[in-house]
C-alpha cells in the first residue's frame, strides 16, 4: 500500500509502498477513504513535538472496514468509520469516570516485541503515529479508535469530524459545557476554530466573536456563524472584544497553538469567564492567569480533543451534518491526492486555507 512517510524532521514526507499486518483478535482493518492534514501533523513534521522515527502520520480520518479480529464487537466488515487519536482502553480510571479523551490506552497498542502492524517491504519497522497513521490507503487501528457512522455521510467530510470538528465542537459542547445566550470568542480559525464557531451557533451563543489574522479567515467564520470577527494581531485586538461585549466573553476558546493565541483568549475573558485552551502549545510555553484575574472568578482550562466521547460524540455530529446544521463543506478547502501532501502543509504553514483533505482512489 502506498503511504506518506516522516522519515526525518523538517523534511518533506516521502511517498513509500509499506506492507500492513493483519488485524489481531481487538483490531480493525480499514481501507482509508479520506484523511484531513491537521496542525497536530505539521507540530511532529516540523519537530516541535517528538516522535519515534521513520513514521507515518496523519490522525483525520474515514474509510470502510475491510477486516475486523476475532474478538471485535463495535463494527462491522463494509461499515463506514471515522477513526480518533483518543484511543481508549475501557477500565481505567478516565474511561470509567466518563473522561475517556484522557485515557492513556496503553491496552490500544500492541504490546513490546509483537509483530508491528505497519513496516516496509524489506520487513524493517515503521511507527505507527499517534494510534492511526492515517496517511496511508490502509490502516490497522484497535476497535476503540474508530466507531461507525451513517453510511449515507460523505466519507470526506467525515475525516474532519475526526479531529478538528471533534475537538471544536467538543470543547463547546463538552469543556465549556455553553449555555444558550453566552458570549463565545475564538481565537484561530483553521479548522478547529471554525468547527468552534459553528457548534456556538448550534448551541445557541449570544455573541460570537472569531479572532484570526487573516481576512479570508474571518470570512468563513462569518459564514459558519460568527457575529464579529477581529484581527487577532491587531494591537487592540482584546479591547476590541471587550468593548463588543461590554466587559469581556464568557468563554474564550483558544484554537491554533500559538503563545499570543492563549494570551488574547484570557485577556478576552469577562469577570467568571473560562478559557480554553485547544491549540498544542509549544512545550516549553506557560499559559496562566494573572492574581487580578484568579480574584475575579476568571478559569483557566486544557480540553485535549474537546474532551470527546467519541462514539457517541462522532454519530452525533454525522447527524448534524446531515441535518444541515454542522457546515463542513465551508471547512474544507480543498481535496487533494495523497502526493500532494507536502503542498497541502505549506499551504497550512502559509495560514491561507481552512481545511486540506487527502481523497484516497477507492
Amino acid at each position: 500500500m502506498k503511504a506518506a512517510v516522516l522519515i526525518e524532521p523538517n523534511k518533506p514526507l516521502e511517498i513509500e509502498q509499506l506492507q500492513i499486518s493483519k488485524p489481531g483478535p481487538h483490531e480493525v482493518l480499514i481501507r482509508t477513504a479520506a484523511c484531513g492534514l491537521c496542525h497536530s501533523d505539521l507540530h511532529f513534521i516540523e519537530g516541535i513535538y517528538p516522535h519515534a522515527l521513520p513514521a507515518v502520520p496523519g490522525h483525520e480520518a474515514a474509510g470502510i472496514v475491510e477486516a475486523v479480529g476475532s474478538e471485535v464487537r463495535t463494527v462491522k466488515v463494509g461499515d463506514a468509520v471515522v477513526t480518533c487519536l483518543s484511543a481508549f482502553c475501557g477500565h481505567c480510571e478516565f474511561c470509567v469516570t466518563g473522561r475517556m479523551a484522557l485515557c492513556l490506552g496503553g491496552d490500544t497498542r500492541r504490546a513490546p516485541g509483537a509483530e508491528p502492524r505497519l513496516s516496509r517491504l524489506d520487513g524493517t519497522p515503521i511507527n505507527q503515529m499517534l494510534n492511526l497513521s492515517a496517511f496511508a490507503e490502509m490502516m490497522v487501528v484497535h476497535e476503540h479508535a474508530c466507531t461507525a457512522i451513517d453510511p449515507e455521510m460523505p466519507l470526506d467530510r467525515a475525516s474532519v469530524i475526526g479531529c478538528a470538528v471533534t475537538t471544536g465542537a467538543g470543547a463547546i459542547f463538552n469543556a465549556c459545557k455553553l449555555t444558550p445566550g453566552e458570549t463565545v470568542a475564538v481565537v484561530g480559525c483553521g479548522g478547529v476554530g471554525l468547527a468552534a464557531v459553528n457548534a456556538a451557533k448550534i448551541a445557541g451563543a449570544g455573541r460570537i466573536i472569531a479572532a484570526d489574522p487573516m481576512p479570508e479567515k474571518r470570512a468563513l467564520a462569518l459564514k459558519l456563524g460568527a457575529t464579529d470577527v477581529v484581527d487577532a494581531l491587531a494591537p487592540d485586538a482584546a479591547a476590541q472584544i471587550l468593548e463588543l461585549t461590554k466587559g469581556g466573553v464568557d468563554h474564550a476558546v483558544e484554537a491554533v497553538g500559538r503563545p499570543a493565541s492563549g494570551e488574547l483568549a484570557v485577556k478576552s475573558l469577562r469577570r467568571g469567564g473560562t478559557a480554553t485552551i485547544l491549540g498544542m502549545m509549544p512545550l516549553n510555553h506557560s499559559v496562566g492567569l494573572a492574581a487580578m484575574d484568579l480574584l475575579s472568578g476568571k478559569k483557566l482550562q486544557g480540553a485535549i480533543m474537546g474532551m470527546n466521547r467519541f462514539p457517541v460524540d462522532m454519530p452525533r455530529l454525522v447527524d448534524f451534518y446531515m441535518r444541515g446544521l454542522l457546515d463542513l463543506d465551508t471547512i474544507i478547502a480543498e481535496r487533494i491526492p495523497l502526493e500532494g501532501i507536502n503542498e497541502g502543509f505549506e499551504k497550512m504553514k502559509a495560514g491561507h486555507s481552512a481545511r486540506s483533505v487527502i481523497v484516497f482512489d477507492q
